[in-house]
């Protein structure tokens, strides 16, 4: 009986630890996150560090931003926000790059034209050095 229950704790445990985040996403979870401050906040030091200098951001709109555009929108206010959430995100990671979906729901303030948003979201990381930097997002309708 012992030996049974033995066997039932670690495969219970080995379940357990296969689900759990590896210290790659959760290191790119961060980085995602301090993204989303930085957009919320228009933190242009913390948009230019996110973000590769190769990088491409695609709107749900067609529209396609380098990094200085991407920055200079927020920044400037022409792409503002008054609340931003990533909702039922999930990452994977294979090597230095990483995949990160998730549904962007946010209050915008976009030159003081006031709205609402709430797209898919699809993110490219790329590790460098011990840092993940933004490679490239698009960004599409969800189904209705």
């Amino acid at each position: 009986m012992k030996k049974i229950l033995s066997f039932m704790l670690v495969i219970v445990l080995s379940i357990g630890y296969s689900h759990a985040a590896t210290p790659n996403q959760s290191t790119v979870e961060q980085a995602v996150e301090t993204m989303r401050l930085a957009m919320l906040s228009a933190d242009k030091a913390q948009l230019e560090n996110v973000a590769l200098p190769s990088l491409t951001y695609g709107h749900s709109s067609a529209v396609i931003e380098n990094k200085a555009e991407f920055v200079d929108a927020i920044v400037s206010g022409r792409s503002g926000f008054t609340t931003l959430e990533f909702q039922d995100q999930t990452i994977t990671t294979e090597g230095d790059t990483a995949i990160v979906r998730h549904v962007f729901s946010a209050d915008t303030n976009n030159s003081g034209k006031i709205g609402k948003v709430k797209i898919g979201v699809m993110l490219v990381f790329k590790k460098v050095d011990s840092d993940w930097k933004l490679l490239a997002r698009q960004a599409y309708k969800l189904p209705q």
